[in-house]
């Protein structure tokens, strides 16, 4: 039977919070309270659990031993294999369970989400994309009863998105879409084509944790802020005011710009909610790299330099390039029906951290593939 990992680190910071509890002042910060207890309590259940499939495979290494026991009682050994199924199938689940209870949780999974959507190569047709993406995206949040809040935008000439960028709030927002980073690629007939030929355009999308300002400090003298006259609908209104707001992160050389907002504040407030986020998104990356050439083929980093998906019309096939994953029903796709992707990739996700927990062999992008077919 496969052994287990090391319980001694969960059972060192069990100890450690409870310390924590036990200490007079540990209730006045109420927040943090509650993130240790529950993280207590997580850590508790583990343990237990841990216990639990110690003791089962104690109980059938027993029952084992009994079967071989050439002098053992027949009448016993009849007893011993009848309840080893039992026992077996037992051990099994709790042994997932502590596995699974072993694999550290993302701090950022629950957080609400900002997502950017930029035309890439392919001019209208990539722009027109876009904001198909944008409509496959708000309909799936509408299906989770998650809320779209726009913050800047971009329009082409043909009505299309050169950039939209839009936050979007919930329960475990990032922790559904955060494999949606990367380079989209459509293979399509444009509307504009006379001749029926297939064209391939991309959009890159760029899904990042909504940062608080715990998370990120950001420097006054690490930032330019210049506002200008924003165009809006009408003719009128925001039209006549200085109301985009424009920020440049000098350190990084990231540009934010803000204009949906009808007043400066609320574009100011947005564009640093997007420059706190990028960071974020920044400092999580640099920290993966340390171990990127682990995992380069793998689920991916999410980096947005990277194709992932391919959107085939003339095929109405869907592809994800980086689990080998393959679908036929690109119209439901494109109305928002994304979660037999997104649980596919999340179980790819959580095999990769189960095989390093386990110290097994990662399977590669090509073997995922060849699992698939």
């Amino acid at each position: 039977m496969d052994e287990l990992p090391d319980i001694t680190p969960f059972q060192r910071r069990l100890d450690e919070l409870g310390a924590q509890m036990a200490d007079p002042a540990f209730y006045q910060n109420q927040r943090k309270a509650a993130e240790v207890t529950r993280e207590q309590q997580k850590l508790q259940s583990l343990v237990a659990d841990y216990e639990r499939h110690r003791k089962l495979a104690g109980e059938i290494a027993e029952a084992r031993e009994l079967q071989r026991d050439p002098n053992g009682d027949p009448e016993l050994k009849e007893l011993a294999g009848a309840e080893l199924t039992a026992l077996a199938e037992q051990c099994e689940q709790l042994r997932k369970a502590v596995l699974l209870a072993m694999i550290p949780p993302e701090p950022t999974d629950s957080r609400d989400t900002v997502m950017e959507i930029r035309a890439g190569t392919g001019g209208d047709e990539a722009s027109l994309f876009a904001a198909e993406l944008f409509r496959l995206y708000t309909k799936y949040a509408e299906s989770r009863g998650w809320a779209i809040q726009p913050m800047s935008s971009s329009t082409s000439e043909r009505g299309g998105f050169k950039e939209v960028i839009f936050l979007i709030t919930g329960t475990d927002v990032y922790r559904q879409l955060k494999y949606e980073s990367g380079v989209h690629r459509v293979q399509r007939v444009p509307v504009t084509e006379a001749n029926g030929r297939i064209h391939t355009s991309t959009v890159t999308v760029a899904v990042l944790p909504e940062a608080e300002e715990v998370d990120i400090k950001i420097d006054p003298q690490d930032l330019e802020i210049t506002v200008q006259r924003a165009s809006g609908p009408g003719g009128q209104g925001v039209n006549t005011t200085d109301s985009a707001v424009r920020i440049i992160h000098k350190p990084t050389g990231m540009i934010v710009f803000c204009a949906d907002g009808r007043s400066q504040q609320k574009n100011k407030a947005s564009a640093f909610a997007v420059l706190r986020s990028r960071l974020l998104k920044l400092r999580e990356d640099e920290e993966r790299a340390k171990y990127a050439a682990e995992r380069r083929n793998q689920i991916g980093s999410g980096d947005r330099s990277e194709r992932i998906r391919t959107y085939n019309f003339p095929q109405n096939r869907l592809t994800d390039h980086r689990i080998g994953l393959t679908l036929y029903n690109l119209p439901q796709v494109m109305e928002g029906a994304i979660d037999p992707v997104i649980q596919a990739l999340q179980k790819a996700d959580y095999e990769e951290k189960l095989a390093r927990l386990t110290g097994q062999p990662v399977l590669t992008r090509s073997q995922r593939a060849e699992d698939e077919d």
